[in-house]
């Protein structure tokens, strides 16, 4: 029997987990840059719109380090320009994910060694996960060649452009599944594999915003997979460095995974205290405990989207020149002036984000329960209501740190040309007025939890998915109101620019406030695990 005896078995299977998830993947980032290809194809018509938009983002720092350098004034450059860093960005989430999924996480779970009992072989579930994943980005490095190619770009830059965010994910699989086989937790392989594609990110940011450090760019994969310059006299010779790192990285995986136990990982697990600290004696300080590292990650991350944005918010009026994109920026925040409207949406979509935090923390009452980890606990005298508020808790005030940190955050940077008191006052009111849609989320997860346990994962992301959706595409689209207003996110506040008031707050609240008691209710009288 070779070593991956049975890997198209374990493909097939793999996909067949995955026949949910993973076409919503693709679906997703394709949509991104087919809807950013088309509103640039209606809002830039002109060569000349299109040579001002890039004159006047070719300077600004803080708009190449979110988006990268603008290389040339032609359509499918500033389409990729646009798109192209965001799309391979979630390609590499997807690719970390999957292959984790599909390596750690079976093995944490004990699949793996009941796979290993019959003719599998020992490495046939490390290919396979890396097979899924290569395959899946190829996927959707074809599909967006497809779509830009319908818009009418030219077929060999449709297909850099499809490339560059395919070669992404394949770099980003080889780095999840090196992760994979350093922790015997999936938790932290992520984290390991995450906090990589962060600095990948950081790097190139800091050598897209000054040319003295430019080099600084090519150190990065997402940097490699930019200065392909799709559109734009291609550089396909970069494939080979994302080609050869991942064939690099997978090697490495191989001949690590061959030198230690199934369920092991090469990093020792760090001993415990002989005795509990002394503040860890409550379920809320457990659930801290638990959810800590996770927490202060989010928190740096917008921290640091807090101050790039911030900044970039000086040089807007150049990424927004043409009429018709400031018409759909409107649509969104209002007719506040363009540096407010700028905020609302930065606001807006980090309130998003940080709903996702909250849902993530939320949904660790399932994982708890599911890997029976909290039954030993509710064993001792501690009632469910009690373990669970702990998670709740920490659910509820992460949001809340978060969408403050941001708001501060863009306050010093925007406000480094004076005024720096009031704009850190006022968008950190801002970013705080957006918080009780994040509760609404909590409230969502929560309910589901208590009501229908087995479907708690999908429904939760799937009702947070439906209300970004709206939100963001909504507008833009001119839906409906009754529509629109199914979403908690379209209910905030639109600050900064206009008056502030205190009523949709408190009707979110007190609906995150009922979700949250009727789930808690439900859990105390439903069987437990």
């Amino acid at each position: 029997m070779t070593a991956v005896a049975g890997m198209g078995q374990l493909v097939r299977v793999a996909a067949r987990r995955d026949r949910i998830m993973l076409p919503a993947w693709i679906y997703v980032l394709t949509a991104v840059v087919a809807s950013t290809a088309y509103s640039l194809k209606t809002a830039y018509p002109t060569a000349a719109d299109r040579a001002e938009l890039a004159a006047g983002v070719g300077h600004n720092p803080s708009i190449a380090a979110i988006y990268g350098a603008a290389y040339s004034s032609s359509l499918g450059a500033i389409i990729a320009w646009r798109a192209g860093l965001i799309a391979a960005i979630g390609c590499a989430l997807m690719s970390i994910f999957l292959v984790i999924m599909h390596t750690r996480g079976d093995e944490e779970a004990g699949r793996a060694e009941l796979l290993g009992a019959t003719a599998v072989g020992r490495q046939a579930p490390l290919a396979a996960g890396l097979a899924l994943a290569l395959g899946a980005c190829t996927v959707l490095g074809l599909l967006i060649m497809v779509v830009c190619v319908l818009l009418g770009q030219p077929a060999a830059g449709s297909l850099a452009l499809g490339l560059e965010v395919a070669a992404a994910g394949w770099v980003f699989a080889g780095v999840a599944v090196v992760s994979a086989q350093l922790t015997t937790s999936a938790r932290s392989a992520r984290g390991i594999a995450s906090g990589v594609l962060g600095v990948a990110y950081l790097l190139r940011a800091v050598g897209d915003a000054n040319p003295g450090v430019s080099w600084l760019t090519w150190v990065s994969p997402l940097g490699w997979s930019e200065e392909l310059h799709p559109f734009a006299a291609e550089r396909w010779w970069l494939l080979l460095l994302s080609v050869a790192a991942t064939v690099g990285l997978s090697a490495l995986a191989w001949a690590l995974a061959a030198r230690r136990d199934v369920g092991s990982g090469l990093l020792p697990d760090r001993p415990g205290r002989p005795e509990a600290a002394g503040w860890l004696r409550n379920p809320l300080a457990l659930a801290w405990r638990l959810q800590r590292g996770w927490f202060w990650g989010w928190l740096a991350g917008f921290a640091v989207a807090g101050v790039v944005l911030g900044a970039a918010a000086h040089g807007i009026g150049a990424l927004l020149s043409s009429q018709q994109v400031r018409q759909d920026l409107y649509r969104y925040g209002g007719h506040a002036g363009l540096v407010n409207t700028y905020f609302v949406v930065l606001f807006t979509e980090s309130a998003i984000v940080a709903a996702a935090y909250a849902v993530s923390a939320t949904l660790r009452l399932h994982s708890e329960e599911t890997e029976q980890r909290a039954e030993p606990v509710l064993a001792a005298p501690v009632g469910r209501i009690r373990w669970a508020a702990g998670h709740l808790l920490t659910a509820a005030a992460g949001p809340a740190a978060m969408l403050a940190v941001i708001g501060a955050a863009a306050g010093v940077a925007y406000g480094t040309h004076g005024g720096m008191g009031h704009q850190v006052l006022r968008l950190l009111g801002a970013g705080l007025a957006q918080v009780p849609t994040a509760w609404i989320m909590v409230g969502v997860a929560v309910a589901v939890f208590g009501l229908l346990p087995r479907l708690t994962v999908g429904l939760s992301w799937g009702v947070l998915a439906v209300a970004a959706l709206v939100s963001i595409v909504g507008p833009l689209v001119r839906l409906n109101h009754w529509v629109l207003d199914i979403s908690p996110f379209v209910h905030a506040p639109k600050l900064p620019g206009t008056a502030f008031t205190a009523t949709p707050l408190l009707w979110l609240t007190g609906a995150a406030v009922l979700l949250t008691a009727l789930g808690l209710a439900a859990l105390r009288r439903r069987d437990f695990g």
